[in-house]
């Protein structure tokens, strides 16, 4: 058993403990309070960190680790950052990706898993299209959730990945657990919806899919029309796919096939309407936000307000570096603020990116708070200032670096000390 302390302690389903500590056995919290309650209660080595705050490792809930090095594959492949539209970002990641092998997917996926534990994250709900990269996982400390990604309108083409669903599924081990990813509505046919549902159910597997990103569904749904129909269909060769105008919203195309349920998160919610979001929270399902990466792709912003006032939960994830600026959990935190100030507070903001992420991938039994039983994953800020107790999600947001990581108990890396 060893004893954590700092100046305060975060246990995020509770209040800032002053002198707060928490004791770690075999990789699990054992207790938690004040060091001098833990001092009684154990005989164990503590470390402590004068000035430090100790809480929750964070959880993202929206990654795409494979593609951390997309960046360096524009430029090794002669592509342009910019582009004109989403639509157009869309078919530039498939052609980039395209072009790139399995040895480069490996570093990438590596080198995400990596930044992420750097920047303070613990926990991921990270979507892998290549399953040949499923054992990387079981290298890396980082835990969470990885959703096999699937897509395709030609069953002739999605059926392998099918046949092999259960497989791929068992071997998601340690400690990750598995999940579906059905990529999007518009991506999606019916029939592989419909498989990937009976899977998941079967399975008792929750399911993420990116939906309402852009106008450009909104558009497709409704009338068939727009870039989506007259660029991406034909260049993936769906173009004999084209369905009549359905006049929905993708998610009432997905509600008609019991989609929106509990175990779904949706991801970016951009354009949901009010019936949407009624939708959503009447089947209970949750949103996660990506706030950065829809700016970056100049889709518009998620309607906030209107899903807090639904209380739809939400949570918060960086998507991949194809479409933001960084993997931190901190920049996407600074950013919500500064894009939404009226509708979250500093605190919200960190209680989305630790038990509200762990809820969103359904890990929330294991992490998201310091509770006893729980995994010992938490992390230690180092505030600019003297931690005050009315002001710590203040202080952590804006001044702050990050002094050390631990996963299942175990110091994984630190900095700035």
């Amino acid at each position: 058993m060893h004893i954590y302390a700092a100046s305060y302690l975060l246990p995020i389903n509770g209040s800032p403990v002053e002198g707060g500590a928490v004791a770690v056995e075999n990789g699990l919290i054992k207790a938690v309070g004040s060091l001098k309650d833990l001092r009684k209660k154990f005989t164990a080595p503590i470390l402590e960190f004068p000035g430090g705050v100790l809480l929750p490792g964070l959880v993202n809930a929206h990654t795409h680790l494979e593609l951390t090095q997309f960046p360096d594959w524009l430029c090794t492949n002669g592509f342009e950052s910019s582009y004109c539209s989403y639509v157009d970002w869309i078919m530039q990641v498939i052609t980039v990706k395209r072009k790139v092998g399995l040895e480069a997917l490996s570093s990438s996926l590596l080198q995400g898993l990596s930044m992420s534990l750097q920047s303070g994250t613990t926990m991921v709900g990270d979507i892998l299209s290549e399953r040949q990269l499923i054992p990387l996982y079981m290298t890396s400390q980082l835990s969470g959730r990885v959703y096999l990604e699937f897509l395709g309108q030609d069953s002739s083409r999605y059926s392998p990945f099918l046949n092999a669903i259960n497989h791929d599924l068992d071997s998601i081990q340690q400690n990750f657990l598995p999940g579906i990813a059905p990529h999007a509505p518009f991506t999606v046919s019916q029939p592989l919806l419909e498989s990937l549902l009976h899977v998941a159910r079967t399975r008792n597997i929750p399911m993420t899919m990116h939906l309402s990103e852009s106008a450009d569904e909104v558009q497709f749904f409704n009338d068939s029309s727009g870039q989506l129909a007259e660029k991406i269909y034909p260049f993936v060769g769906w173009g004999e796919y084209l369905q009549e105008p359905m006049r929905l919203t993708a998610t009432e195309w997905l509600d008609l096939s019991d989609a929106v349920a509990p175990d779904l998160l949706a991801v970016h919610g951009v354009h949901l309407s009010s019936v949407d979001i009624k939708i959503l929270k009447e089947r209970g399902a949750s949103v996660v936000l990506v706030p950065r990466s829809n700016h970056n792709l100049d889709v518009g912003t998620a309607p906030v307000k209107e899903l807090l006032k639904a209380e739809v939960p939400l949570s918060l994830g960086t998507d991949s570096l194809a479409s933001n600026d960084s993997l931190s959990l901190w920049d996407e935190i600074k950013y919500l603020l500064d894009a939404f100030p009226q509708a979250f507070s500093p605190e919200d903001a960190i209680k989305m990116a630790t038990i509200g992420g762990a809820k969103a991938i359904k890990r929330d039994l294991e992490a998201g708070t310091l509770e006893p039983g729980k995994r010992a994953d938490f992390i230690v800020m180092e505030t600019g200032n003297t931690p005050e107790s009315g002001k710590i999600f203040e202080q952590l947001i804006e001044d702050s670096i990050l002094r050390g990581v631990w996963c299942g108990g175990k110091k994984i890396c630190s900095s700035g000390s």
